[in-house]
């Protein structure tokens, strides 16, 4: 660090030293931070926190980028940096073992992973409702789940989405042990569009669904929430119990700042494209006209309504939980109200955090 008294004569530094402390010490007291100097502003360094992402960074993410490019972190005395995963189970794992601050998972696997005593908590509801629909080639004949008996799905060997299956295609009436599931891996899009399968699970209304349109392939889909399964949070954002522990009055501050990238990104959704085409990853390039589309699905379906950006109500915990058991995902003993910490509160919570 530069030293600006190197060149002032000893006899007068000392006496500016005796200055500036006599100062120091009239000035006690007066800690109060008036209307041009906020509370903490310039006293204080900002306190670093790590996300890291559930995939490469797509249109779903667009509110980190805001916020952080328009010093909504900042604001609240936050540095964040954004991680991309090298796999996408690596998030929850590196979170529950206190590696990074937080990431961005699925609400059932936060409930799942706490039925394997893996400690992890979801603190905000980022997508409301589910993005992956069983998806059928249009001009197939299939109409609902029912009409898959004896035929071809293809899917990704994940046993909640064929718990999904399963659950659409009996609450429609039809066999589900006569569905022929396919593991496709993740080639779900040219398992659909060669005609390997009659039908996809795992696919998402804002990926891949838009792809197979593009390329000339349109599905329809069926929305799962219309066929037994609960309509579940999509995406969540969770933090290890410890980190909860240790850090939360900086992952509220996290949240208050998200709500305003995300308000942002709702306003200006064109800028907020920009700046995430900005931060594409060069391993998994992004279509700008897929993300512009994805961005227009996702808008509405992470919006909160009445509550504030975040809120988790506990009646969707409460079905997700009594339907991840019935299908024999979940163990009895997972406690719902441990899985959650409901950090957005309520609108009048989230007021007063405002004033």
């Amino acid at each position: 660090m530069k030293n600006v008294f190197r060149n002032i004569p000893i006899l007068p530094a000392l006496l500016l030293a005796v200055m500036l402390m006599l100062s120091a010490c009239g000035n006690q007291g007066e800690t109060e931070p008036t209307a041009d100097t906020p509370a903490g502003a310039g006293t204080e360094a900002p306190h670093k926190l790590t996300i890291m992402l559930d995939w490469y960074p797509n249109a779903v993410h667009s509110f980190l980028y805001a916020a952080e490019k328009n010093g909504y972190f900042a604001e609240e005395g936050l540095e964040v940096e954004i991680q991309m995963p090298s796999d996408s189970n690596d998030a929850l794992k590196l979170v529950a073992a206190d590696k990074i601050d937080l990431a961005l998972t699925y609400q059932p696997q936060v409930l799942m992973a706490r039925g394997e005593n893996i400690p992890v908590v979801s603190i905000g509801a980022i997508v409301r409702h589910p993005l992956n629909h069983l998806m059928v080639a249009e001009g197939s004949g299939i109409q609902s789940p029912k009409d898959l008996a004896g035929k071809a799905v293809g899917f990704s060997s994940i046993p909640l989405y064929e718990a999904m299956l399963r659950t659409m295609v009996t609450s429609d009436g039809g066999d589900a042990n006569s569905v022929k599931l396919i593991d496709v891996g993740f080639d779900l899009v040219p398992a659909i569009s060669t005609g390997q399968v009659k039908g996809i699970m795992g696919g998402f209304i804002n990926h891949e669904q838009l792809i197979l349109e593009q390329e000339g392939h349109p599905v329809t889909s069926l929305n799962p929430t219309d066929y037994g399964v609960p309509d579940y949070y999509e995406l969540v954002l969770a933090a290890s119990d410890q980190g909860l522990q240790k850090s939360e009055a900086d992952f509220r501050k996290f949240l208050k700042a998200a709500a305003k990238g995300q308000q942002y990104v709702a306003e200006h959704p064109e800028d907020a494209l920009a700046l995430l085409l900005e931060h594409e990853n060069e391993t998994s390039p992004l279509d700008k006209n897929i993300e512009q589309k994805s961005l227009q699905i996702l808008l509405p379906l992470m919006d909160a309504g009445d509550q504030p950006f975040g809120y988790q109500s506990p009646e969707s915990w409460d079905k997700v939980h009594q339907w991840l058991t019935d299908n024999n995902l979940l163990s009895n003993e997972v406690k719902t109200q441990a899985a959650y910490a409901n950090l957005a509160g309520d609108r009048s919570e989230s007021n007063n955090l405002e004033e």
